[in-house]
């Protein structure tokens, strides 16, 4: 879509703390109305909808609109986007009760195209493992990702992350 509507939306999200938490009706209507601009099989209009459902707790209504999305193929649209409504899906994922399908979702991104959504698939992708009770896991890949932004020790905590995941030498 053009930058017009871009900062439009880019405006309207960072306006969302404005809407009461009885606004959040009217929130969704504002993100419906700027993806109604769009061509009907635009996949950004489903993403938009999908963030506003779930930024506003309905995680079981975003499931259906980001998986639309990223059928549709947001992340040739926007490779950021599409990397967003992953992450976002995975979340929602694992806040419905099905956190194996954020797993499965969220894997082949660490070894995607580095960005700076990195940490939040780190992260997400650590929630998801801990609600299947693999927590060693999990906090395996939250140090991993948040050793390199340590003043001191990130070799260490990078080697920490790593032996939380690492077989264990049974002549040790």
């Amino acid at each position: 879509m053009d930058q017009d509507w871009e900062e439009r939306v880019t405006a309207v999200w960072a306006a969302i703390d404005d809407y009461a938490d009885d606004g959040a009706a009217e929130f969704r209507a504002v993100i419906d109305a700027l993806a109604d601009e769009l061509p009907a099989d635009s996949p950004l209009g489903l993403f938009e909808r999908a963030c506003a459902w779930d930024s506003t707790g309905h995680s079981d209504r975003a499931v259906p609109l980001y998986r639309e999305a990223l059928e549709r193929g947001l992340g040739e649209v926007s490779h950021h986007k599409g990397r967003r409504a992953k992450i976002q899906l995975a979340s929602s994922l694992r806040n419905t009760g099905h956190p194996e399908e954020g797993v499965l979702l969220l894997s082949p991104e660490l070894v995607s195209t580095s960005d700076e959504l990195d940490d939040a698939v780190r992260a997400t992708l650590a929630l998801c493992l801990s609600a299947m009770g693999r927590d060693r896991e999990g906090l395996s890949l939250v140090l991993g990702a948040l050793a390199p932004h340590l003043p001191r020790y990130q070799r260490s905590m990078a080697a920490y992350a790593r032996q939380l995941v690492e077989p264990e030498d049974p002549e040790d």
